[in-house]
């Protein structure tokens, strides 16, 4: 077995991530390849010793650190094994970054479909971990279905191949039981260590456009968004909402010349397509809802939606810069991951910001896919009391979400830090079956402890 470290310098090096909680594990593993993940699994199954998996450690919902065993990094896992461009699949290890995967794939012209905002520190295990999406994940779908297969290996030593079947007709049993690829993909690291995955790659389009459409109050942004997801004139690979606030954050990123100082919201749109962008539409649709049209930013070529990308990313990294501050007070941000039917969202973020205002809050920025109808609430705890306080004005709105059909967490997972929702979401019964699967699996429970369960 490889060596466990224990010194406490590296142990603190691995005990946050991005959800604002510090947690030291009591030891870290550093494998570089399948049989030493193999060796550690094997060991710590011998010995009665929890294991938590973690690629970049940038989880908000704390399901990357721990404070029971070890702390399994596959950080050193991150070879490109294969691309197949005649067949757009890549086989990689786990602990490949999204962002070196995607500049791989450039010169063959393919790309990795999902794309959460970090990915230039996020990994694939990562992604696969939480089924993680991004601002294309209206276009392309999130992480899931852009698996082909895994390579796991299970508590006690066992490395397993999952894959997709190709069958077009299947009625053998219970459909959740037909495929098995889909019980790794979401599931944090309770189940097993995904040490590789063979992955479904997409085609570059031959033009790629954004549009950053500011409007000078959030309600029309918001209407916006619905007509553009439902129009036919258009076909928008993403469509981006940031309030005032998170607006107010990305222009100081990007310079006084990217919008207006003084708008309401900014909504950020792709075209990816193989013709002529349908600009003329997009402007239209824009000045219909009182979009202030003369200020619209224009992103295209690879350089230039990089800039955009960054813009976005800004955003939730200012606020996490924002709490640091208050850590030693107990505070922390806190980031909601709720998801609605997209037509209902304007009228769930006025709830939101009307609890926050009762509740004596500072305001929460808000920000994300709405085109989705999955906004980030980030707000921020100044103190240990606040974060209470926060965290029941969210339970609240989660009620609300889950009566009108919607979800507790649509893209990070549930981590820790949501474990405590997930009842909101599924019944007795759905649980149950959780902790069915949970047995089978890993029958002493050693798995990432802690995290949905």
């Amino acid at each position: 077995m490889i060596a466990l470290v224990t010194d406490r310098d590296v142990r603190v090096g691995f005990s946050a991530d991005a959800s604002g909680l510090i947690l030291v594990p009591d030891a870290v593993a550093r494998p570089s390849s399948v049989d030493e993940v193999v060796d550690v699994l094997r060991q710590a199954g011998a010995e009665r010793t929890p294991v938590t998996p973690a690629g970049g450690q940038t989880s908000t919902t704390a399901a990357s650190i721990t404070d029971r065993g070890i702390l399994l990094s596959t950080r050193a896992l991150d070879r490109i094994l294969n691309i197949d461009v005649g067949a757009r699949t890549a086989r990689v290890e786990s602990g490949v970054l999204i962002g070196d995967l995607q500049r791989a794939l450039a010169p063959h012209g393919l790309f990795f479909a999902p794309d959460p905002t970090s990915d230039q520190e996020c990994t694939i295990g990562g992604a696969i971990a939480c089924n993680a999406s991004g601002p294309r994940t209206l276009r392309y779908g999130a992480t899931r279905v852009h698996v082909k297969g895994l390579t796991v290996a299970l508590l006690g030593g066992q490395v397993i191949e999952v894959r997709r079947s190709r069958l077009e007709k299947n009625t053998v049993g219970y459909p959740p039981l037909q495929d098995l690829v889909d019980w790794f993909v979401g599931s944090e690291g309770t189940l097993g260590v995904v040490v590789a995955a063979e992955l479904a790659l997409l085609s570059k389009p031959a033009v790629e456009i954004g549009l950053a459409i500011p409007f000078a109050d959030e309600r029309q942004a918001l209407a916006f968004v619905v007509t553009a997801r439902e129009s036919a004139a258009v076909s928008p690979r993403c469509l981006e909402f940031l309030d005032g606030e998170a607006a107010a954050i990305a222009r100081g990123d990007g310079g006084a010349s990217v919008w207006p100082a003084d708008v309401g919201a900014v909504v950020y749109v792709e075209e990816a397509r193989n013709d002529e962008p349908p600009l003329d539409a997009w402007l239209a649709l824009a000045e219909a809802h009182g979009a202030l049209t003369d200020a619209v930013n224009v992103f295209e070529g690879d350089g230039s939606l990089g800039v955009a990308r960054r813009l976005r990313h800004a955003v939730p990294a200012q606020m996490h810069e924002r709490a640091v501050r208050y850590r030693e007070a107990g505070g922390r941000r806190i980031s909601t991951d709720w998801a609605v039917p997209y037509s209902n969202l304007a009228a769930v973020i006025s709830e939101v910001r009307a609890r926050a205002a009762e509740a004596e809050l500072i305001p929460p920025v808000i920000f994300g896919h709405a085109g989705n109808g999955h906004p980030h609430c980030n707000y921020i705890g100044r103190d240990a009391a606040e974060v209470r306080t926060i965290e029941a004005v969210v339970e609240r709105t989660l009620r609300d979400v889950v009566g009108q059909g919607g979800t507790v967490a649509a893209e990070h997972g549930i981590g820790k830090i949501k474990a405590k929702w997930l009842p909101l979401q599924f019944d007795s019964t759905q649980q149950r079956m959780l902790r069915a699967v949970k047995r089978e699996l890993d029958p002493l429970g050693l798995l990432a402890p802690g995290n949905i369960i």
